[in-house]
This record gives C-alpha cells, structure tokens and sequence, in this order.
C-alpha cells in the first residue's frame, strides 16, 4: 500500500497551495485500508473542489489503483 500511498500524497501535493503540510496516513484494518489525508485548512476545499468533485476524483483514481493490487482502501480527508 506505500504506492497508493506515495500517489495520494503526489497527487494532494499537486492540488494544494501548502504542499509541506500535506500528510497521508494510512490506518490499516483487516480487509480495508483507510488513508487519512491531512492538510492546510486554507488548502482544504482545493482538496474537496466544487461539489466534492475533486475529492471524488481522488478517491475514484485511489479505488482504482489498490483494485489493480487486489486491496480496497478509502480516503478519509481531516479538517
């Protein structure tokens, strides 16, 4: 799960005004991986977007990439 990892962190540091704020950690249950991402409070809609339209887009390319390694993992964004 470090990829998944690694690609969510690129990927919010990519979106964010403040990306040494950016954080990612990852909370490993039994079947499910849950990936806290962590930011800026100004940072935090560029994070979610319009309608939660990036914070879909995030999670779409995230549920994607851990299908393809036969996990599932969900994004929790912190406040």
């Amino acid at each position: 799960m470090d990829q998944i990892t690694e690609l969510v962190t690129l990927i919010a540091k990519s979106l964010v005004d403040n990306p040494d704020q950016v954080e990612v950690r990852e909370v490993a249950g039994e079947q499910t991986a849950v990936l806290e991402l962590k930011v800026a409070p100004d940072d935090l809609g560029k994070i979610i977007g319009k309608q939660g339209k990036t914070a879909k887009a995030i999670r779409t390319i995230l549920s994607a990439s851990a299908a393809k390694m036969r996990k599932r993992a969900v994004l929790e964004i912190l406040e």
